[in-house]
């Protein structure tokens, strides 16, 4: 049983959700009755806010438009213990919330993400769940180890991840920038199977499958340039390196043998490209030194943060 004493947040990100969001306040009402619950609205053209406040949640706005921004805000205004984070599409199961808050609780977790199964074939669309697939195995490919779920909305978060996170995405690529930050920090996370339903009707789903795949997959690339310089430049010099290599070899081959260089331009190409693959692997090396700097900021600014056991005012 979760202690009354415990500050818990759901958070409910929201942008014409008028079909689902009285769902999801209920539900979680239900399933976490001592918990705040705050819906925050991303200039919804429904009636997604009055929907909202007849429902019981405190109902705030934010006018930037994007996932990310909403969270951004959500996290800056909304002080808790623990924080459920969720959309308000009413396709996540609350009565999974207690469980893995006690998870959270019990194992000095900083976040529990919910293992989307789903419960119906239109719950989870093909495209969506290759793309989740191939950007997992991606991930997990740049960073040695990562979520089977990485794009699920459905987390539990203790307070000393959220205050210490430095939100930078703006849209739906959050959840993978939130998942990033986790394995960089190596803090302890968890995945827990959760089912997932399908969308109620007259719920449409905001999620473009190729045009917020791609970028959740630039936010990838992004991520790893800046959180794995040496490696990203790196490979970048290789290659050059390469392609500088295979270019001289004829025009090397052809001054040993007739002791003249007939091709000027293609010798002058590859020593600027063995120039420039020097020159990537020196940044990759200065930066990757600028990031181990930047990595312990954050990491002394999430242990400047109380644990869960010092905070929750446990009688």
């Amino acid at each position: 049983m979760i202690s009354h004493s415990i500050r818990i947040a759901v958070l409910v990100p929201c942008f014409n959700e008028e079909a689902a969001v009285a769902t999801v306040i209920g539900d979680f009402r239900k399933a976490l009755p001592q918990a705040e619950i705050y819906v925050y609205d991303n200039n919804s053209t429904d009636r997604t806010v009055a929907v909202a406040r007849e429902a019981g949640a405190q109902v705030r706005s934010e006018r930037r438009q994007g996932k990310g921004h909403v969270v951004r805000r959500m996290f800056t205004d909304v002080d808790a213990d623990i924080y459920v984070l969720v959309d308000g599409d009413a396709t996540y199961d609350a009565a999974s919330s207690p469980k893995m808050i006690a998870a959270l609780r019990e194992d000095r977790l900083d976040m529990v993400v919910g293992l989307r199964v789903d419960r119906a074939e239109a719950a989870y669309r093909p495209g969506h769940r290759f793309g989740n697939r191939m950007l997992t195995g991606f991930l997990s490919m740049v960073f040695g180890r990562a979520f089977k779920d990485i794009l699920s909305g459905y987390r539990v978060l203790s307070r000393r991840f959220v205050k210490s996170f430095p939100i930078l995405s703006d849209g739906f690529e959050i959840e993978t920038e939130i998942s990033v930050h986790a394995l960089e920090l190596a803090l302890p996370v968890v995945e827990i199977e959760t089912p997932y339903f399908e969308r109620p009707a007259g719920s449409v789903s905001k999620l473009n499958t190729w045009r917020d795949g791609f970028r959740i997959l630039g936010t990838i690339l992004k991520l790893y340039r800046s959180e794995k310089p040496l490696r990203f430049f790196s490979a970048i010099g290789g290659f050059l390196t390469l392609v500088s290599i295979g270019l001289a070899i004829p025009v090397i081959v052809t001054y040993l043998e007739q002791s003249i260089v007939p091709r000027l331009p293609t010798a002058v190409l590859a020593m600027g490209l063995m120039i420039l693959a020097v020159l990537s692997v020196s940044s990759g090396l200065v930066l990757d030194t600028v990031t181990r700097g930047r990595r312990e900021t954050k990491l002394l600014a999430y242990l400047a943060q109380p644990a869960l056991s010092a905070t929750s005012r446990q009688s």
